[in-house]
């Protein structure tokens, strides 16, 4: 039996598994309680194969499993697969992450994304969306690169941490709008330039804690372009789609 596994019955009883989200106690830690579990949002019912939009009913077949803003201008990425949908829950949990240094939800996080994975075949490679060095160094961490890492073991395919760069600083993105976000991000990330050879004709899972607009995982997408990459696939622990967040709720409210 491995030291760690004999000693957590002894941590458990001094530091009781606690929810990180209300405090409640939970089973193991790292884990939610049931009342915090069903208040994440996870992307549910007919929805859009390539940007998780709802889709209503009558699409029946695979083919037809695309909303029609990816029809009318088709998504440089190949797909995308969110854990949840970005709510006050899974928003909690983000900024425990990254801003609370709550390095331990990283296991939960990750495996929920794995789970909403496709079957990857083929070459891929995992790779984080970067930080720039400056504010590597002030966070002391990349929360996407912790996640991807511990996707990339879950998935069994190989971790590329640095195969994106930024190459300048840029200012917070939030409250800015797409086009305003995809000005300031141009030029400001690209491949690394010891990566290429690994990124030439490989396909890619780009991970990311939050998706919101899509500029930053474009301007990823762009860079590993680049470097030759065949296809990129999108993970990410939570999604901003109001739209999703609104069709769910619909569904809950009718559910007798």
């Amino acid at each position: 039996m491995k030291l760690s596994a004999a000693l957590t019955p002894i941590v458990d009883f001094v530091f009781p598994p606690r929810c990180p989200l209300c405090g409640g106690p939970v089973a193991s830690h790292g884990g939610l309680c049931l009342a915090c579990w069903d208040g994440l949002a996870v992307p549910s019912g007919t929805c859009c194969s390539l940007c998780q939009r709802p889709l209503g009913e009558g699409h029946g077949t695979e083919a037809e499993l695309v909303c029609a803003p990816c029809m009318a201008e088709s998504p440089r990425h190949a797909g995308i697969a969110a854990a949840t949908l970005y709510n006050d829950p899974s928003r909690a949990l983000v900024l425990a992450l990254k801003h609370g240094r709550r390095i331990g939800l990283v296991p939960m996080m990750a495996r929920m994304i794995a789970q909403r994975l496709p079957p990857l075949e083929g070459n891929w490679l995992v790779v984080p969306v970067p930080l720039h060095r400056w504010r590597l160094m002030r966070r002391g961490f990349n929360q996407s690169a912790l996640l991807a890492r511990e996707v990339a073991r879950l998935t069994g395919k190989r971790l590329i941490v640095d195969g994106l760069v930024r190459t300048q600083p840029t200012p917070s993105l939030g409250g800015l709008n797409r086009t305003t976000r995809a000005r300031v991000l141009r030029g400001a990330i690209a491949p690394h330039p010891g990566r290429g050879a690994l990124l030439k004709g490989c396909n890619v899972l780009l991970v990311d804690d939050v998706m919101t607009s899509g500029a930053t995982t474009d301007a990823c997408i762009i860079a590993l372009r680049k470097a030759g990459v065949a296809q990129v696939r999108i993970a990410c622990f939570a999604r901003v789609l109001d739209e999703a967040l609104d069709a769910l709720r619909e569904r809950v409210e009718v559910r007798p």
